[in-house]
């Protein structure tokens, strides 16, 4: 067999997976182990593919040590379709929620919250280009909101909260989907957590949703008035298999949570990334040449934005840095500039691959 060749995939999502995953997918294509067929041909009715299932629920809670109380749902339609799902299902006519605006998703989410109910915005950072998160004293909290939203990580802007809020009693929401699993995380701290995969966890398809299972109340409430697709309690009662789900996203974020494992769970993965970042947050601030745009206390461990003196050197470092097998660097059109995003499965190898290129692109352009 021909040796494959492979960039280093600095993309934001879909994002780099773990090599082992890779071939463990590519061997068992063809015919799952004792299936006989395909993972991409299985009926979601079969015990096999319920054991898929299962074992992935499994490692998923064992990852993250989420309690009893807590349902998991293997949901579709990304991120984007829970900024819908979160006010259907938790927030009442009557009732307001609080949104921590702190970038670019972020404010999609209160765009389509909006639609739904009563948002009242409990601290903004766009005035300062989301270039930081909003610090504890900043929130202003409705009392007895129906929840707090936040996003955890910050793809776009390179920003994430180094802590969760202090919301007292009130449930708190978090979209986690650029940094879920990328280091250890509260449950418990949660009312509801929502990542799409294809940027930390797996192959885009598949939506992971940890809920508290008083908040399934409310969705149960609204059981004659919510369209079923969009309904929590009816995904969990029915185990995520109320319709056809995306069995092969499923399949493959399964093998994902066992490589976590076998790595050594959330402190061992936290460890790399935090080792990753530093080198080429150090290499961003060496001399002044390069740029970051996120303020240091609000720095991503996982999404790296910086800029360089100008655009005509921005557009030469991503057309030399593609020759080079260094792909995905150009930041998001909508902020321009450089984005790194290193997830889990970014081997550390191509983050030195990178350093060494920003050394010599910047010896012969600077």
């Amino acid at each position: 067999m021909a040796t494959v060749h492979r960039i280093y995939n600095f993309s934001a999502g879909p994002a780099v997976l773990p090599l082992p995953v890779l071939q463990e997918v590519q061997r068992d294509l063809l015919a799952l182990p004792g299936a006989g067929i395909s993972i991409l041909e299985i009926s979601h009715r079969s015990k096999t593919f319920e054991s898929i299932l299962a074992q992935a629920e499994a490692d998923i809670r064992a990852l993250a040590n989420i309690p009893p109380r807590y349902k998991v749902l293997f949901l579709q339609g990304g991120a984007s379709l829970q900024f819908s799902m979160v006010p259907m299902n938790l927030l009442a006519p009557a009732a307001t929620a609080d949104y921590i605006d702190a970038g670019s998703w972020g404010e999609k989410a209160i765009k389509e919250a909006k639609k739904i109910g009563n948002v009242n915005i409990a601290a903004s950072t766009r005035s300062d280009n989301y270039s930081r998160v909003p610090s504890q004293t900043e929130l202003k909290l409705t009392p007895g909101a129906a929840y707090v939203h936040m996003t955890s990580n910050n793809t776009i802007e390179g920003t994430e909260h180094k802590d969760l809020p202090d919301v007292g009693d009130v449930p708190l929401v978090s979209d986690t989907s650029s940094d879920m699993f990328s280091k250890p995380i509260d449950v418990a701290r949660h009312a509801l957590i929502y990542a799409g995969a294809q940027k930390n966890m797996g192959p885009a398809g598949v939506t992971i949703v940890i809920v508290r299972d008083d908040l399934l109340q409310r969705s149960l409430e609204r059981k004659s008035s919510l369209p079923t697709m969009l309904n929590y309690a009816v995904h969990a009662e029915n185990k995520s298999l109320y319709n056809t789900p995306p069995a092969f996203a499923v399949y493959t974020l399964g093998l994902v949570m066992k490589w976590l494992l076998g790595l050594g769970g959330l402190p061992a993965i936290a460890r790399a990334n935090e080792r990753k970042a530093a080198k080429l947050y150090a290499e961003i601030d060496r001399t002044g040449f390069y740029r970051g745009t996120a303020r240091t206390d609000s720095r991503s461990l996982m999404n790296v934005t910086f800029r360089l003196p100008n655009e005509e050197l921005e557009n030469q470092f991503v057309k030399q840095s593609e020759s080079a097998g260094l792909d995905g660097l150009k930041g998001h059109r909508s902020v321009g500039g450089m984005r790194a995003s290193i997830y889990n499965a970014f081997p550390e190898d191509g983050v030195d691959a990178l350093v060494g290129f920003m050394r010599e692109f910047e010896r012969t352009h600077g």
